[in-house]
């Protein structure tokens, strides 16, 4: 649709009707008779109507046509201030949409503590979340479809920005029976013997059969899982033993048997966890609002929603 006017167009012609007169108009805007003059033949001309009947001594008398219009061009001008006012208002508060993709891992552990307490410090944010693994996070970032990733620092390109706010160093996770989980620790050698339950998840699967590989030893890998829940229950029944990064609250599985987490004796690189962006692109306020408070909910210390850090505790007697 191609637009037969311009907003100062209409601002000029609302201020001759307001004012009955060319000059006073032109005195109002601050601006010359004839930008005034010109503009209102230009609107006539645009739609096809007399907008004025013009006097040579007493000024300008709306014809009835003119009265329709200006009411419906002071309607428009309104509108657009009201416009200007609230993209006023959505720059200096964090308002309005944000949808926040989440690692499928954790997002049922960490989300929705996080979105509670962003919500309450931020109500006019309109809220939308997206759960997937790291690889589809990535794309919705590049398409535009979530503004940001709570995700880990698994093979970020170089499109995409990512801040660390945490790490999350890998540990076992036995049956509570297992024979070792009394142990303060256990190597991956040791645990390369038992039979494995492998998270089976694109960039997730990799970081951990990188560990092994690290260690030059190979696991024996029982299972292969996509669904973190399953695979917990699994450790649970003694089915094998896995490895993971996140350590939710709570020890028992979604069956109610318990599990155990141990370090690894290895030396190994944490997970980093934090907040991804794209690089490119107008950042609003409610996405920059999302990374502080992040910023300050997450550390090394403490993530809602999972335990203290092993070493914090000292692993198990």
């Amino acid at each position: 649709m191609v637009m037969r006017f311009s907003l100062r167009q209409i601002e000029y012609f609302v201020a001759a009707g307001d004012e009955g007169s060319i000059l006073l108009a032109s005195e109002r805007l601050n601006i010359s008779s004839a930008s005034v003059s010109t503009a209102i033949s230009q609107l006539e001309t645009a739609f096809g109507i007399q907008l004025f009947i013009r006097h040579h001594a007493q000024g300008l008398s709306l014809t009835s046509e003119g009265r329709r219009f200006l009411t419906e061009s002071k309607r428009l001008l309104a509108q657009v201030a009201g416009m200007h006012g609230f993209a006023d208002e959505m720059a200096r508060e964090a308002r309005g949409p944000l949808a926040v993709g989440c690692l499928v891992v954790f997002a049922a552990i960490v989300l929705p503590s996080l979105r509670s307490g962003f919500e309450a410090e931020n109500p006019g944010v309109l809220w939308s979340s997206t759960f997937a693994n790291q690889a589809l996070l990535l794309d919705k970032l590049r398409s535009a479809e979530i503004d940001v990733a709570l995700t880990y620092d698994l093979d970020i390109p170089k499109d995409i920005a990512f801040e660390p706010l945490a790490r999350l160093k890998a540990h076992a996770l036995i049956a509570e029976g297992h024979a070792l989980a009394k142990r303060r620790s256990v190597s991956l050698a040791e645990l390369a013997r038992l039979p494995m339950i492998l998270l089976d998840l694109p960039l997730s699967r990799e970081y951990f059969l990188g560990l092994y590989q690290a260690a030059d030893v190979t696991p024996v890998i029982r299972e292969r899982v996509a669904d973190y829940h399953v695979l917990r229950s699994l450790v649970a029944n003694g089915f094998g033993y896995s490895l993971g990064n996140i350590r939710p609250l709570s020890q028992a599985a979604d069956d109610g048997k318990l599990l155990r987490s141990l370090p690894l004796a290895d030396l190994h690189r944490p997970m980093l966890l934090g907040v991804a962006t794209a690089r490119e692109g107008f950042r609003p306020k409610v996405i920059s609002a999302f990374e502080a408070h992040c910023r300050a909910t997450i550390n090394d210390e403490s993530i809602p929603g999972m335990a203290p850090p092993l070493a914090e505790e000292g692993g198990r007697p």
